[in-house]
């Protein structure tokens, strides 16, 4: 690239010293054209490799940003799918839950109409044994109203058998 370089420069005299008039209505695009290119050329010459440089730092900063906002990404889905996984989790803990709860609640609910079943059964087992306190005393206190008639009043003389019937029929 180099040599190219050095025969334009070496080439550039003999093109901008040939000239064919100023008479002949010939213009100067040739020359200027030739200027340029070599006013380009150095251009090239001075400013190519900071130019290459900087392009090549751009495009390697470009691709580190790029590498780490892929690592984020990769990241940011790892983390994601943990969470869906946790979410997944969640909802089959929360359905074992009320599955749990159910079945406690139909156990208890069982529980608690035997123990109210039990607690009528003993109410009424309490209420007869009741009844059957209250006959007894009725019964005494009759036999006792009987017995204070019948010796209250010294008039009637009754023998053990009448005594019996007449207690019998109190009671009955």
């Amino acid at each position: 690239m180099k040599i190219n370089y050095f025969l334009l420069f070496l080439l550039a005299p003999i093109a901008l010293l040939a000239s064919g008039g100023e008479g002949s209505g010939e213009t100067d695009i040739f020359p200027r054209a030739v200027n340029f290119l070599i006013f380009a050329s150095i251009l090239y010459y001075y400013v190519s490799g900071t130019l290459k440089e900087w392009y090549i730092g751009r495009k390697n900063e470009i691709a580190t940003k790029l590498d780490s906002i892929q690592v984020k990404l990769k990241e940011s889905n790892s983390r994601k799918e943990i969470a869906l996984a946790k979410v997944e989790e969640a909802k089959v803990n929360a359905k074992n839950l009320v599955e749990t709860a159910k079945k406690e609640a139909l156990l208890l609910a069982e529980k608690i109409s035997q123990e109210t079943d039990a607690e009528v059964e003993n109410l009424e087992k309490a209420f007869q044994d009741r009844i059957s306190i209250e006959r007894r005393k009725m019964q005494r206190m009759i036999i006792s109203e009987v017995l204070d008639e019948i010796f209250k009043e010294d008039s009637i003389a009754l023998d053990n058998n009448e005594i019996v019937k007449i207690i019998n029929k109190k009671v009955a």
